[in-house]
């Protein structure tokens, strides 16, 4: 495993980030393919055992219980080497005063921590005003409740007037940028990402692998959630003949390299800046290949070749 480090924050993390959405109850009714607390902690273990150490959930995620079963696996595990992150905003009151008050307490309480290395806001609140936000979450560390602070999927000049409004405020800012973005999606090329080059923000990607559509020749599978991800039918699969072309690069590629294919789509990232995609397993297999990815250098034709067939994209995320 390689490492680096998170913006400016100082805090180390690893160049995977495991993502904890495939951890929780499916009663919950927000997935249907979850892993109990028992097949959770075999995941969370195979990654420490690979070197991972940087963990992504939220408190929407299963309800809650993506975040127990995560402390669950976690038990014994020296807090101090791990990264933990968590997401505020799909809650009551999104990004409020109270709600970020509220809702910090719930999610290290269901983590069983004292503190976040990193809360990251789920999305931007139009309804909330900035100023009184990033002074909420400002305060979370000032109390040592949080150790740094990171957004997810928002326009890109949201995220400026929010990093601006912390400058002006002396608040803290954000050091960490959760996006979506894959070879099927690079909409966030155009403004987003390059302000957060220019901010010294890190990018962790989401869904780095487009819910597995880059990871395989096949657009579907009949696996459980293949049938079951409304989220990912939505994102993907009504541009399928734009975007299959990209998936065919994807595997000569991979065949060239003798690699899979997501070790091909995750070298891309790590070559296009990404400090670390987040990568969600129900198998240990798909952690031992994704680790494999930080070993493959592309050369600049394979990067074009990748890159050539995609077509814009209508927004999916910053919504």
């Amino acid at each position: 495993m390689k490492y680096t480090e998170l913006g400016n924050s100082g805090i180390e993390i690893s160049r995977l980030c495991l993502g904890c959405m495939s951890f929780g109850d499916p009663a919950s009714q927000m997935h249907a393919w979850t892993l109990n607390p028992k097949e959770t902690s075999t995941i969370v273990h195979h990654a420490l055992d690979l070197g991972i150490s940087f963990f992504d959930t939220a408190n929407s995620y299963s309800a809650g219980t993506s975040e127990e079963y995560l402390a669950y696996a976690l038990r014994g595990v020296p807090r101090d080497s791990v990264v933990l992150a968590s997401k505020v905003y799909f809650n009551d009151g999104h990004l409020s005063k109270e709600a970020i008050n509220r809702e910090i307490e719930g999610t290290l309480k269901r983590l069983n921590t004292d503190y976040l290395d990193l809360y990251i806001i789920h999305r931007f609140d139009k309804e909330t005003p900035i100023e009184e936000t990033m002074e909420a979450l400002d305060q979370l560390v000032k109390q040592g409740k949080v150790r740094a602070l990171g957004a997810s999927a928002m326009y890109g000049y949201q995220f400026h007037n929010m990093q601006i409004c912390a400058r002006d405020h002396g608040f803290t800012p954000f050091v960490s940028m959760q996006d979506h973005y894959n070879l099927l999606y690079r909409e966030d090329e155009r403004e987003l990402i390059p302000i957060i080059r220019q901010m010294n923000v890190s990018q962790t990607p989401y869904s780095p692998l487009a819910a597995g559509r880059l990871s395989r020749m096949e657009w579907m599978t009949n696996t459980l959630r293949s049938e079951t991800d409304k989220t990912a039918h939505m994102k993907y699969d009504s541009t399928e003949k734009d975007d299959y072309p990209i998936v065919q690069r994807v595997n000569e590629i991979a065949e060239a390299h003798g690699a899979t294919m997501t070790q091909i789509s995750l070298a891309w990232q790590y070559a296009k800046g990404v400090a670390a995609p987040i990568i969600g397993a129900t198998k240990l297999n798909y952690l031992d290949d994704a680790c494999k990815a930080l070993e493959i250098t592309l050369s600049e034709e394979e990067i074009k070749s990748l890159e050539e067939p995609y077509v814009p994209h209508r927004i999916v995320g910053a919504l």
